[in-house]
């Protein structure tokens, strides 16, 4: 009788320790990247300033609703310094950029028109 006390308790702490992690496995979480993926577009800007030494361009921009960021002018890396190497202040252009761990980085840019 006593072993099948103790077969109960235990049967009854590994029910409730594994019990509540077989739901875990069904839950599915968003990553960034999955985020921005879902909904990435071209935004359009203007070219305020670009640094081909260091791989920044400063561009003007309307709302990147991909990344839920509002209009603004800031500075952005280039994933490739080649992608600045023919823009100018004052170019129309239509751009791409992803969150990359907190670092906001153009994958691709070109002429708006």
């Amino acid at each position: 009788m006593n072993s099948f006390k103790q077969f109960l308790s235990v049967s009854a702490v590994a029910l409730g320790i594994f019990l509540p992690m077989s739901g875990m496995a069904q839950t599915t979480s968003e990553s960034p990247k999955a985020e921005a993926s879902q909904q990435a577009s071209l935004t359009d800007g203007e070219i305020r300033k670009v640094d081909l030494d260091n791989g920044k361009v400063t561009i003007k921009h309307g709302d990147i609703k991909h990344l839920d960021m509002p209009g603004m002018t800031m500075v952005f890396t280039a994933k490739d310094k080649g992608l600045l190497s023919n823009l100018k202040p004052g170019d129309k252009v239509k751009f791409m950029v992803v969150n990359d761990g907190g670092k906001m980085v153009v994958t691709d840019i070109r002429p708006a028109n």
